[in-house]
């Protein structure tokens, strides 16, 4: 716990008390790779190597592990772990080829000594979970997961770890969304629990065992990291990952403070960090513990893993071996489009975004003489912006790396009007459920009361647009996962008739419509209105 702070800054300390601090540890940390084990472009896609070589990329695994390396070696003698919050898979072809292998041999190249599990760490099941958890030799925890009938995961995942650094144990508690269950496939034998609940007990656990200095190592998004932390008594540290976000001590286009704090009921502060995601940037908290094993101080900030950082030369070159079976696919020139079009994160799973219309209008014009009027994209499968110009598959296939197949049903007017419901109904979580849509219109009211934020409701009709009618049946176009009940969209599921979901990959659908397009414009147009 924290005792006598000056004030919740991005570093702070005791006066009365740094002095007779007797330790401190130094937590180097990443979240949401994503499977970024190549370098990204200022607009987290794939970076040409032309680009890279002019300086304008930053990240992949090879420059990661010269900063880590260069941290160890600046820190030597001194007391450091190496954590990584999960969602290691999912984001690149290497994922896409590999399903896991290259993640693992990363990790174990870097030298991390726990991970949390990642909601997209099930994207494929179970089996690949428990395939990649064989292969890398540290610990990879969940606190929060009942993993009791699954023969797969039972043995392999474990609520906690304790670390022996420089003497001194160090706990490891966590927790994962309790929503992975619509975000991802963790199937019917992976339950969850209250993640507070559950890491509560965690930490009960810990202290009656003797641990006093204890750090969650979340994947659960920062709203809620503050929440745990608030509210957990003996909780050190929250370092979490799932929300994507930006914290920083020193960079004034931040979401927020690197520390950011939560206060406790007794007055206590407990520092949350995170550090955005896809390898670009590395996270470094350090903590000091006074003798009695109370908190002191916490400090430390995001280091940008810039194209200044050279790369590790025997990193670099395993990587273009992976790489090179997909190069080909991934440099051939498919479009061009007239300006970089935007498929930023927030933008994307918050209003109408220029990726979220290129993709519904390809979805929409693939089926158009299928009786399909309506397309809904959610805004969480859009991975990346595309940069002006030539556009590779490569490119296509980083903004949409799932493997989706368009799917196509009926559903009634208020089946369309309950699923934009949900997929505006947890905006400030930035949830992926955002509906990016075509052949409609819609006004949204992210306060409003759940069911009555979504008004306005129109349909493309010839020319023009027609309201929406309840009773009617209308044909939708949308991608295999949210057809399964994927974000929320149940009804998709549950109410969707005539059923096709084996349509062709999303990507081949987006890559088709940019070419027959000639050079395309991004746009926006009105169709998603907030009020």
């Amino acid at each position: 716990m924290i005792h006598r702070f000056l004030g919740a800054a991005a570093a702070l300390a005791v006066s009365a008390g740094m002095a007779q601090a007797e330790y401190t540890l130094h937590v180097l940390h990443i979240n949401d790779l994503h499977s970024r084990i190549e370098p990204i472009s200022r607009f987290d896609g794939t970076c040409g190597a032309e680009d890279d070589a002019e300086g304008k990329c930053f990240g992949g695994v090879a420059r990661l592990k010269t900063l880590i390396d260069s941290k160890r070696s600046e820190l030597a003698g001194e007391n450091v772990v190496t954590l990584d919050a999960g969602d290691q898979f999912q984001g690149s072809l290497m994922y896409t080829t590999y399903k896991g292998d290259v993640e693992a041999e990363m990790m174990e190249a870097i030298g991390f000594d726990a991970m949390a599990v990642g909601n997209h760490e099930f994207d494929d099941g179970p089996e690949a979970l428990s395939a990649f958890i064989d292969k890398v030799s540290f610990p990879v925890i969940s606190g929060n997961l009942d993993l009791s009938a699954s023969d797969l995961l039972r043995d392999k995942v474990s609520s906690t770890v304790v670390l022996e650094v420089g003497g001194e144990k160090i706990g490891i508690v966590s927790a994962l969304a309790t929503d992975t269950a619509e975000t991802s496939s963790p199937g019917p034998n992976v339950t969850f629990q209250d993640e507070i609940d559950a890491i509560a007990a965690d930490v009960a656990e810990l202290e009656a065992m003797g641990v006093n200095k204890i750090i969650a190592l979340t994947h659960v998004g920062l709203r809620k990291d503050l929440e745990i932390a608030a509210a957990v008594p003996g909780l050190d540290a929250v370092v979490g990952g799932h929300s994507h976000t930006f914290l920083s001590a020193s960079n004034p286009k931040r979401a927020g403070a690197y520390p950011t704090f939560a206060s406790q009921e007794d007055g206590t502060l407990v520092p949350v960090v995170q550090a955005y995601a896809y390898s670009k940037y590395l996270g470094h908290l350090e903590l000091t513990f006074d003798d009695a094993g109370n908190l002191v101080y916490a400090g430390g900030d995001t280091i940008l893993v810039g194209p200044e950082i050279a790369k590790d030369a025997a990193l670099e070159a395993r990587v273009a071996e992976l790489a090179g079976p997909i190069e080909e696919l991934k440099a051939r020139v498919v479009a061009e489009t007239t300006a970089p079009i935007d498929g930023d994160r927030a933008n994307c799973r918050a209003r109408e975004c220029e990726m979220g219309n290129l993709v519904a209008d390809a979805m929409l014009d693939r089926v158009k003489d299928q009786g399909i009027q309506i397309a809904i994209q959610n805004g969480g499968g859009l991975r990346a912006s595309i940069d002006a110009g030539e556009v590779t598959m490569g490119e296509v296939l980083t903004v949409l790396p799932f493997q989706n197949t368009l799917a196509t049903f009926e559903l009634t007017g208020a089946d369309v009007i309950a699923a934009l419901e949900n997929g505006v109904s947890r905006l400030a979580d930035g949830a992926g459920r955002f509906p990016q849509v075509a052949g409609m219109k819609y006004t949204f009211d992210g306060a409003a009361e759940p069911g009555a934020r979504v008004s306005d409701v129109m349909v493309a009709d010839g020319d023009g647009f027609a309201p929406i009618e309840m009773d009617k049946v209308y044909g939708v176009v949308s991608n295999n996962y949210m057809r399964g009940g994927g974000d929320g969209y149940k009804m998709f599921s549950t109410n969707g008739m005539n059923a096709y979901d084996f349509g062709p990959g999303l990507e081949l659908v987006v890559a088709d419509f940019l070419a027959a397009n000639g050079a395309y414009t991004p746009m926006l147009d009105g169709r998603i209105t907030a009020k």
